[in-house]
């Protein structure tokens, strides 16, 4: 039987990432015996003939994906992790990752998809397969069964406070509409101006769920985000979503689209809610739970991902212009990640530590066994 090496978090948390490793492993196991890794599990896999490797790298090089890529004598390597071209600092390290590998498959919503073409990484569109994430809908219950009157409609904000989020644009769309309940749900070193801070909660909790009941909209506005499953997770609940084409999600009558940079225009979508009749945003709601049940699932997450390991590797990749691998050599130079400032430096320090240490603690093991 084929073993499928997955390297991907998979913890007992209902969000991702921990969701995708654990629901994507769960369904694998019924054609191949599964083996899971961390993706910042610093061992080395040494592949066996008819052996898969699956996952996500980690942006540091001593971590399990990228070490195991090396070894020969994998059936397949298939690259699988969160997608986007708005920001190419993000990504770009999977460049020389990516030329080695079988397939790539991109964890990213329709409007990064279809752009691939006109972006930096054009020249890795052969290898790589669109997965539209998914979600359990047991996890997130439905818990809004009727809206805020007209007027009083409240909107919250799920996510972290960090720059991938521009929450900023947040703040300015709040102070743009005074009047409107904004609230936060998440965690961050700083506060978002103009949004009550309710903290983490645990969606597992009757209490957190009581909470997200008494909101009527989730709002969310990157500008470089793959596909957040914070909307389907407000789709599944009741909410209707509200995000920006760069939030990954376009073409979905119940998820409202906003443009970045065009406070006038986001103000007069947010009001246009706000005066919306029940009947309409219970429709929404109907669609949204639809499109859950058809298109959004694991299994059917899980049937692509078969598929690419099953099905032949395409070409190698189209060799990318000077112009795009110059983009991309800057960007890789610019990361956080680069090993020339200073999150990447400690990054590999720390890696090297945590890899000794633990090849210490397996030969005590071997030690005490023998």
């Amino acid at each position: 039987m084929t073993t499928i090496h997955l390297v991907y978090p998979h913890g007992s948390r209902i969000s991702c990432p921990d969701a995708i490793g654990r629901n994507l492993a769960s369904r694998l196991q019924s054609r191949y015996h599964v083996r899971l890794y961390n993706w910042d599990d610093p061992r080395t896999i040494n592949p066996g003939s008819d052996d898969v490797l699956l996952g996500h790298p980690h942006p540091a090089p001593w971590t399990c994906f990228r070490r195991s890529m090396a070894r020969a004598g994998w059936r397949k390597v298939i690259v699988m992790s969160p997608y986007h071209h708005g920001d190419l600092v993000q990504v770009a390290f999977l460049n020389t990752i990516i030329a080695q590998a079988d397939r790539y498959l991109a964890i990213t919503g329709n409007y990064w998809f279809t752009s691939v073409g006109q972006s930096a990484f054009a020249h890795w569109q052969p290898k790589m397969v669109h997965l539209d994430l998914a979600i359990d809908r047991e996890d997130f219950p439905m818990v809004k069964t009727a809206f805020n009157p007209p007027g009083k409609r409240r909107i919250v904000y799920i996510g972290q406070n960090n720059w991938t989020k521009n929450t900023g644009y947040l703040s300015a769309i709040a102070q743009a509409l005074p009047g409107v309940d904004f609230a936060w749900i998440g965690s961050g070193k700083t506060s978002i101006a103009g949004f009550a801070s309710l903290g983490f909660q645990d969606f597992q909790r009757d209490e957190a769920r009581d909470l997200v009941a008494t909101y009527d909209v989730m709002l969310t506005v990157g500008r470089a985000d793959a596909n957040p499953t914070t909307i389907l997770e407000a789709m599944a609940w009741g909410l209707i979503p509200v995000c920006t084409p760069q939030s990954g999600y376009i073409g979905y009558p119940g998820i409202i689209n906003i443009p970045l940079d065009n406070l006038q225009a986001v103000t007069k979508r947010l009001r246009m809610l706000q005066e919306m009749s029940e009947a309409t945003l219970l429709r929404l709601q109907r669609e949204n739970w639809d499109l859950l049940d058809q298109h959004f699932t694991w299994d059917r997450f899980a049937w692509q991902v078969i598929n690419a390991i099953e099905s032949p590797s395409p070409a190698a990749n189209v060799g990318a212009t000077l112009r795009r691998q110059l983009q991309i050599q800057w960007a890789s130079f610019t990361s956080p990640y680069s090993v020339f400032r200073p999150g990447g430096l400690k990054m590999g320090l720390v890696g090297v530590l945590y890899y000794y240490k633990r090849r210490w603690l397996e030969r005590r093991a071997c030690d005490h066994e023998v």
